[in-house]
């Protein structure tokens, strides 16, 4: 009799306690700090703040001497490194990091970085007397919990403070231990007096955002709708033709505001985007052909005409599958994630679908 009670309570356990028992995080400033390794400092003063609750980062902290700071960061382990960084003015070039990781052999490790470029070859490994002065320092592998300390030498260090995740399966290996770009990163502002801190975005994040919405809106999207305006509309003469150099010429407006922005972005960031810097010019250089092929376009009743024609259509094309190649390789670039894929490809992939039913409408006219 009591055992389809006893399998009614262990079901009860198994469907309503035990997922959340296991959704808790693993560590929290909610509960007491219990290691069984050894760290190099005390801990039972240390303040403490969940300063990436997405990533579920707990950084504690505290004052243990007039130039020496106690850092202790602990993350999951996601089997990529975790990092974290100090930056002079928020950025990420320019700053110096912490980084750690624990192989697959379980074993620890942990690097000093200097972070000079947004590329791979430009974040360099530091040595022992190299950027932050790092004193006593360990790594605690538990509960698969990393926990990342050391003592920083420093009488004031910047309230700046960037957190990184490395990518799942590439962890850094000798000699040089080169990282990978980092999976995701936040950068915040920290109160080491009263543990507040609030997120910070990058100082270029509007102007990279911009950048991308004005090449994907201009090259993108605008001359895609221009072509099919000059192809489908000819009936309406001479509206068509007007509002194709409209639109041709607001596009070529946003893109080239577009390739300026991303010039700007590239000297503010020291990045090393040479491919995309490359066809990103290439582009705007034939968006100026065009122009100039408008300006001495040829009469109607000119032999040279057709050949103008090519040269027009051909060019054009040309230009608008690169722009297109460009724009994905550059949401790539940026990182900024699948929604900025999903929305541009579901754009073009409208545009396909009218230019075919267009397409289909006239060939059956014909």
């Amino acid at each position: 009799m009591n055992s389809p009670l006893k399998y009614t309570h262990f079901f009860l356990i198994l469907t309503f306690i035990l997922p959340f028992v296991l959704s808790q995080p693993q560590d929290s400033c909610n509960s007491p700090l219990t290691l069984q390794s050894p760290i190099p400092f005390e801990t039972t003063s240390l303040h403490c703040v969940n300063v990436w609750s997405s990533e579920n980062f707990i950084l504690r902290y505290v004052q243990a001497a007039p130039n020496v700071w106690n850092f202790l960061l602990s993350a999951p382990n996601t089997n990529g490194y975790i990092g974290m960084g100090f930056s002079p003015y928020g950025n990420m070039v320019g700053s110096r990091a912490i980084v750690g990781w624990v192989g697959a052999d379980g074993t620890t490790d942990m690097k000093k970085y200097f972070l000079g470029g947004q590329s791979p070859n430009l974040v360099t490994l530091e040595s022992t007397n190299q950027g932050l002065q790092i004193g006593n320092s360990s790594m605690v592998f538990q509960s698969n919990q990393i926990y990342m300390a050391f003592q920083l030498r420093s009488d004031n260090p910047t309230a700046r403070l960037l957190y990184s995740v490395g990518p799942t399966g590439r962890l850094p290996s000798g000699p040089n231990f080169q990282l990978t770009q980092h999976r995701t990163m936040i950068s915040t502002m920290l109160n080491y007096a009263t543990g507040q801190f609030q997120t910070q975005n990058s100082p270029q994040a509007n102007l990279r955002k911009t950048h991308g919405i004005l090449n994907m809106l201009g090259w993108g999207i605008l001359l895609p709708i221009g072509v099919m305006v000059a192809r489908h509309m000819r009936k309406w003469d001479p509206l068509w033709f007007y509002s194709h150099v409209v639109i041709q010429t607001s596009g070529f407006a946003l893109g080239f505001s577009g390739v300026i922005c991303g010039l700007v972005l590239e000297d503010r960031l020291n990045a090393s985007v040479s491919r995309h810097k490359g066809l990103g010019i290439f582009i705007l250089v034939l968006g100026c052909l065009q122009v100039m092929a408008l300006l001495i376009r040829p009469d109607k009743a000119s032999k040279v005409r057709k050949y103008w024609n090519w040269y027009h259509f051909g060019v054009g094309r040309v230009l608008i599958v690169l722009a297109a190649a460009n724009v994905f390789y550059g949401i790539h670039l940026g990182n900024a994630g699948s929604g900025w894929n999903v929305g541009y490809a579901v754009a073009l992939a409208i545009l396909f679908i009218i230019a075919l039913l267009l397409e289909l409408r006239m060939w059956l006219r014909k």
